[in-house]
């Protein structure tokens, strides 16, 4: 007969120490699955972090060939920053004597890194960098809305840039991109930087370019060689942008290196002017970052004559060359929206003044009535009307028009006698869509880009945290 233990009174209770042991084994079992259960979950995040979105049915087949710029090295890293196993710090050095620009979000929410860039810029008042200088780029953490932790990680980054660049901290920028309201693990790129500063070498854009993104689909460039007084010019940029991306600076950002010589205080109103007609001329959600950053460095080794100002000799081709890489990769980055199977131009033409042709475009573009109608292939232009009425801006009912490409829809306010749903239902099913509205009261257009919105769109930020 098995012998019967012995129960013992605890606390006037009688317990049984059999069941007392058995019930911490249970105990340490479950604690011991909830481990698991934590790893498991650490590892399904990490594997996310790592999964490839589906890739951009716009995605070029490669990375372009971007030449070197004469005072520019970059080197890259991955530091763990969110992601595991893939590039996510980007560094550039610019050489000393430089003249740089800069553009940001008007966002009333700007992170750390934004704040300390423009910062830095008024300091300089136009000036030249009386040393090498060093742009700092990650992806994965804002660093935005971060309070004191947010300033402490670029002060102490910058401290660090210093140790291991030798280049001062008013001369140093920072971009930072991924998710709002962490504290940026900025020891796990300060760790990184000696080994950087030791591989900075001209080139590697395409390196750079990856990692800098965050929900993009692809690594995002592009240049331009123009003759300015004689002397062959060099532009080249990279960019990252997905989504929450609108104008007043749409997550985007985008580093831009020229080797012209030109006047700082030149280089910063060219570079202000262009973004109205590119970067402040897209939108994928109607969402504004906190942390948009378009940086602009000019090295001046092109051996050509000063710019000074607008009249002098050869800034018109300057200017042009400048403008086609920035609306090149303003366009990539719509391209690259989140979900988007439509890249759609939106022409606004007859309103009383650009702003008002600008305003109108954007209501169309942003309207999820308009962009869920691209995404499925209906030319429910009616949805059109509705986003032009509520604009707010001065347009005349009576004489309004619109043109799906080629294709007349709409004529003196109302259906044109040409229009053909079956030949706009087999227009609609391109990828690339051209709308053209006239709201037939003044002279001043705008144009706009952007694209459609679908499930995916929905899934991809449904969890962009979890």
């Amino acid at each position: 007969m098995a012998k019967k233990a012995k129960s013992v009174k605890n606390g006037g209770r009688e317990t049984d120490p059999q069941l007392e042991k058995l019930e911490s084994k249970l105990e340490k079992s479950r604690s011991k699955l909830a481990k698991a259960r934590a790893k498991v979950k650490d590892l399904e995040v990490a594997l996310k972090d790592d999964e490839a979105p589906a890739r951009s049915p716009f995605a070029p087949d490669r990375f372009p060939d971007l030449p070197e710029i004469d005072g520019v090295r970059i080197a890259t890293s991955a530091a763990g920053v969110k992601y595991k196993k893939r590039l996510d710090v980007m560094l550039a050095e610019v050489a000393k004597g430089s003249a740089i620009a800069g553009v940001f979000t008007k966002s009333r929410t700007r992170a750390a890194p934004v704040l300390w860039c423009e910062e830095k810029l008024a300091a300089l008042k136009t000036k030249t960098i009386s040393g090498p200088a060093a742009i700092l780029v990650n992806a994965g953490n804002a660093n935005a809305f971060t309070g004191d932790n947010g300033r402490k990680a670029v002060e102490e980054t910058a401290l660090s840039l210093t140790s291991a660049l030798g280049v001062k901290t008013n001369h140093v920028f920072f971009a930072s991109t991924g998710v709002i309201g962490e504290p940026l693990p900025y020891e796990r790129i300060t760790k990184r930087l000696e080994t950087m500063s030791k591989k900075l070498a001209p080139g590697g854009w395409e390196p750079a370019a990856q990692a800098i993104m965050t929900t993009d689909t692809f690594p995002k460039g592009s240049s331009t060689v123009v003759e300015v007084d004689g002397a062959p010019v060099t532009i080249a940029g990279i960019a990252k942008g997905s989504g929450m991306i609108a104008p007043d600076m749409a997550t985007m950002l985008v580093f831009l290196f020229t080797d012209v010589a030109i006047d700082p205080a030149l280089l910063q109103k060219t570079l202000s002017d262009l973004t109205g007609p590119t970067f402040n001329s897209i939108t994928v959600d109607g969402d504004t970052s906190t942390s948009d950053t378009l940086l602009l460095a000019a090295t001046g080794k092109a051996g050509n004559a000063k710019l000074s100002t607008a009249r002098s000799a050869g800034y018109p081709a300057f200017r042009r060359g400048l403008e086609s890489v920035m609306r090149d990769l303003a366009q990539q980055v719509v391209k690259d929206g989140e979900g988007a199977t439509k890249f759609v131009e939106v022409t606004v033409q007859g309103a009383k003044t650009v702003r008002a042709a600008r305003r109108i475009a954007l209501a169309i573009a942003n309207s999820p009535l308009v962009k869920t109608a691209w995404a499925g292939e209906d030319p429910n232009w009616g949805r059109l009307i509705m986003a032009i009425g509520k604009a707010g801006e001065e347009a005349n009912r009576d004489m309004l028009s619109i043109r799906y490409g080629p294709h007349p829809v709409a004529e003196t306010g109302w259906r044109s006698p040409d229009y053909d749903e079956a030949i706009l239902a087999k227009y609609m099913r391109q990828s690339e869509l051209q709308i053209t509205v006239d709201v037939g009261v003044g002279r001043s257009s705008a144009t706009v880009w952007t694209c459609d919105l679908t499930h995916q769109y929905i899934s991809i930020n449904a969890d962009y945290r979890s």
